[in-house]
């Protein structure tokens, strides 16, 4: 589907899942090199730059995050910069683009001293909010952070449905991150690109676009550290609680083994043997057995072995 937004003498095309005879109706009417047009059918695994003799090719991806799911995947956004005109192209459906083309249409879409006068300012606003987008993306692994974290000194906490829950934010950290990370490199090529084909204006939005970038990435790593961390305390808890139970199955043994072996003399069918035959002799043994394993249990408490 296609559809074209004017603002002056901006034009902006947006492709939602283009087809082959859409690309080619564009191609009549803009300087589309046709290694672009086959690109611009199918999705495309690696973002890149291109630049060509009119036009600069940009592909990009963007982390979803899919409620049903509840995963992040990637979402490509192909972009095409001409000196008066944007296209775009995408593969799902992308409220954040449709919003955006609303407010270019009323010329709501600026920075604050500068209307959208350019193409190369049209495309500054678009990965702006892109990215704006991105970050409040990113308060989804920052909810199951605080969970995990209040989790983990819950005493009522379950051991093995907590490390699945940490298994699974680090997953979407590292989803995240997979697909976000490789903008740094793309848009430093484009910064070059397009300041020879756009003008030097183009430099210093790609500037403050390549902030933008950095603060996305900052809070990425930020939460991954916090990830990380959080795994390695729970580990600590776990082989501290691990430890704590062999202690106490430790010391239960070396508490029966000495009581086993008087069971085990009194058992020694010799007629010497003390107090069997007496009256009372099993409530004897019984006592004695008790006594023994009140006072080994004192001295593991005085030494705070238990």
């Amino acid at each position: 589907m296609v559809t074209i937004h004017k603002h002056k003498k901006i034009v902006w095309i947006d492709l939602d899942s283009p087809t082959s005879e859409e690309v080619k109706d564009l191609m009549k009417k803009y300087p589309i090199h046709p290694l672009v047009a086959n690109e611009l059918v199918y999705p495309t695994l690696r973002g890149r730059v291109d630049a060509y003799e009119n036009i600069i090719y940009l592909i990009l991806h963007f982390p979803v995050f899919e409620r049903n799911r509840k995963i992040f995947s990637e979402s490509e956004v192909d972009f095409i910069i001409g000196k008066n005109f944007l296209i775009t192209a995408h593969y799902r459906d992308f409220n954040t683009l449709h919003e955006i083309a609303r407010m270019f249409e009323t010329n709501t879409l600026s920075t604050k001293d500068e209307k959208l006068t350019n193409v190369g300012l049209l495309f500054f606003q678009v990965i702006k909010e892109m990215y704006a987008l991105s970050i409040n993306e990113l308060a989804e692994i920052q909810a199951k952070i605080l969970a995990v974290e209040e989790e983990i000194f819950s005493r009522s906490n379950n051991k093995h449905d907590l490390v699945r829950k940490i298994s699974h934010v680090r997953r979407d950290v590292l989803d995240f991150r997979r697909i976000i990370h490789p903008h740094r490199e793309i848009l430093n090529v484009l910064k070059n690109h397009g300041e020879k084909n756009l003008g030097k204006d183009f430099s210093v939005y790609m500037s403050f676009l390549n902030s933008d970038y950095l603060r996305l990435l900052h809070t990425l790593e930020t939460d991954k550290d916090t990830v990380e961390s959080l795994q390695a305390t729970n580990d600590s808890l776990v082989t501290f609680h691990t430890n704590s139970i062999t202690k106490n199955f430790t010391m239960m043994a070396f508490m029966t083994f000495p009581l086993m072996v008087i069971i085990g003399l009194f058992s020694i069918p010799a007629k010497s043997t003390p107090i069997i035959g007496t009256t009372g002799d099993f409530w004897i043994i019984l006592v004695i057995v008790i006594g023994v394993l009140y006072g080994l249990y004192s001295i593991f408490r005085k030494r705070g072995w238990l």
